[in-house]
């Protein structure tokens, strides 16, 4: 959820469910926890009294970019062995899967 919210643009619940390939009901529990972590709000959406918008607090941000800076680290070390082509290779596979609508 930090990293879908990462960019700074507050997301609806339903956008999230699709950007993490999730039911919005599903999200509840995990967006409970971010906000009583104190990583997220939510409030109303300003043209859709139904819909909750989600955006990042400050210590969110934060944990946004503790994260984003661990996987880093963690995919560097992954393909340190891997050449060029390989890593091309491995991202171009991934892109296509990324793509897949299920």
């Amino acid at each position: 959820m930090l990293a879908n919210l990462s960019d700074g643009k507050p997301r609806t619940v339903s956008e999230l469910g699709r950007l993490a390939g999730a039911a919005p009901t599903t999200l509840t529990s995990v967006l409970d926890r971010l906000d009583r972590r104190g990583h997220v709000t939510r409030g109303r959406h300003p043209f859709d009294r139904r819909a909750v918008v989600v955006e990042l607090t400050p210590a969110g941000r934060r944990a946004a970019t503790t994260i984003r800076q661990a996987i880093g680290r963690l995919e560097r070390r992954a393909l340190a062995a891997l050449d060029t082509e390989a890593i091309a290779a491995l991202r171009a596979g991934l892109d296509a899967l990324a793509e897949v609508d299920g």
